[in-house]
């Protein structure tokens, strides 16, 4: 009997060491202040993490829970918005205005959140005024946990490239720009990592991961490797069909993981990243260095896809990409367990682009809203019930033909709808969208105006899951959602100044019946602003 208690009492043991061991505490503190650098050869003013640019990457295994403080000594309120991090329960910690009070200067808050059963690559970013365009972003991997098993064999070694476009132009005189009515002039170059040229070190006959993130403000990139295939394994925490590509277009916010087996001559060679569909295209290189290897990188640097404006081009290769449905993701269950294609959605919503003039000034919106922030987040207006903060009746489910106008835009939606939305591109540029909160499968691309018939296209079988996709000119992307994660979430343009100037809204999904099982409490932490001071959690 006592050998019996004795064996409950250590198998009790282990289980809560397990708990522990899977879902354990990482803590740090960040201090956000600004340095000078000279990433593109001239001296310039950016944002730096613990005096990092690109901020720490912040490397995680599924379910660990993330306790950081973050210092704010910028002379301007700070927020960071982890991109892609759903955030289950929890939309108080998404760092952006619509949740969240900026951090003011010489202040700071306590992010308390979960990479709750998620894997894959990610970043965050500042989501307050232009100070994306000065720094303060990074690289965010949530790697398998060691019971889950992965569908490839384990890499020799994991890269992690942010990869993006840059001003040399201060973020605040950017910010007077827009502020003024006037769009911003096309980037001065591109980065990779921060730096004009890195290099990346592997040994011969092994194969590594390369997690390769577009952290730009507006233009989408071409990825390529000199004498390498890239084999497509992970998509902003999906795991893909595994298919080959000489190059891969990532689109502004997106992030892609491939495996580059170095199975060639042992030299080096370059690593490239280039524009998409830019008059004046930029180019960046890196290298590979093969361990062994005493020759620098020669030839000509790997062209992209031949037309630049070859947008059939990037579309087909889109359509390549498709859900591996056995493999594990973050739970036990395949990935391919849940039919979505099966479902019937709840409710359809069409959203198109514009650029209006507003009172005489270049804005940009959403079903001819253009979205602004008030002083108080939504989501305490919400909490707190402060009437007048924002309007559930502004946003229509489809375009109309009306003008552009200002208001602060927010999606009524309840708990458990599964919703279709299209996203219509009328303008002539290319779009990238984000939902904070979710991933949502990617089920259409198509050129021209969305149809009903044009639902005999949808894939809805082994569409992939991600949180960013991208709306290619005159075209439309449709998206399906399932909404199991109360809170107010954003959805936006990704690409910044549209979303600085209106092109952006708010999902508010919710529940009547007030549970901890929907979604957590306030925070005792949080920080209170606008019409919310004086409240009590």
């Amino acid at each position: 009997m006592r050998r019996t208690g004795l064996l409950h009492l250590l198998c009790l043991v282990i289980a809560l060491v397990s708990v522990q061991a899977e879902d354990a505490y990482k803590y740090y503190t960040w201090t956000v202040t600004y340095g000078t650098i000279s990433p593109l050869g001239s001296p310039q003013q950016v944002i730096l993490i613990n005096g990092q640019f690109p901020g720490p990457r912040l490397d995680l295994v599924t379910n660990e829970n993330v306790i950081l403080n973050l210092i704010n000594k910028l002379d301007e309120p700070f927020l960071l918005t982890w991109n892609g991090i759903k955030q289950r329960k929890n939309s108080w910690q998404d760092g952006v205005l619509g949740t969240n009070c900026p951090i003011p200067p010489n202040s700071n808050y306590t992010y308390k959140f979960q990479a709750k059963d998620q894997i894959g690559t990610y970043t965050y970013f500042p989501s307050t005024q232009l100070h994306k365009a000065a720094g303060g972003f990074g690289a965010l991997n949530v790697y398998h946990r060691s019971v889950i098993p992965i569908p490839y064999p384990n890499p020799d070694g994991d890269f992690t490239l942010l990869v993006g476009d840059w001003y040399k132009t201060n973020h605040k005189t950017l910010r007077q720009t827009l502020e003024s009515g006037k769009p911003l002039a096309f980037p001065d170059g591109l980065l990779i990592n921060g730096q004009a040229h890195s290099t990346f070190t592997g040994n011969p006959g092994k194969t590594y991961m390369f997690r390769i993130s577009n952290v730009g403000f507006s233009t989408s990139i071409n990825f390529r490797i000199q004498g390498h295939t890239l084999k497509l394994v992970e998509v902003e925490g999906s795991h893909t069909v595994q298919n080959l590509y000489d190059s891969l277009d990532v689109h502004v916010g997106q992030s892609v993981a491939v495996l580059v087996t170095l199975n060639q001559p042992p030299k080096d060679y370059y690593i490239v990243a280039s524009t998409r569909f830019t008059e004046t295209p930029l180019t960046t290189t890196a290298v590979l260095h093969y361990a062994n290897s005493f020759s620098s990188a020669l030839g000509p640097v790997p062209a992209p896809p031949v037309d630049k404006y070859d947008f059939d081009w990037s579309m087909k290769q889109a359509r390549t990409y498709r859900w591996n449905l056995t493999a594990n993701a973050a739970r036990p269950n395949p990935q391919g367990s849940f039919h979505y294609g099966k479902i019937t959605p709840t409710k359809v919503i069409k959203l198109a682009n514009s650029a209006p003039l507003i009172n005489g000034k270049l804005r940009y919106a959403v079903n001819s809203v253009s979205y602004v922030n008030p002083d108080t987040p939504l989501k305490l207006a919400d909490y707190f019930n402060i009437p007048g903060i924002f309007s559930v009746n502004l946003l229509q489910n489809s375009p109309s033909n009306g003008p552009g106008y200002i208001g602060t835009s927010v999606l009524q939606t309840s708990l458990h709808d599964f919703i279709e939305v299209i996203f219509q591109n009328n303008e002539n540029t290319m779009q990238s969208w984000h939902l904070d909160g979710y991933d949502f499968w990617v089920i259409g691309h198509g050129f021209g105006q969305w149809t009903d018939a044009s639902r005999k296209t949808y894939n809805l079988v082994d569409a992939l899951t991600r949180h960013t996709t991208q709306v290619y000119p005159k075209s439309w992307t449709t998206i399906l959602v399932s909404l199991d994660n109360q809170g107010m979430w954003n959805l936006r343009s990704a690409i910044w100044e549209r979303q600085y100037l209106g092109q952006q809204f708010y999902l508010r999904v919710w529940d009547a019946q007030k549970s901890l099982a929907n979604e957590y409490d306030i925070p005792n932490n949080v920080l209170l602003c606008g019409k919310a001071v004086g409240h009590h959690p």
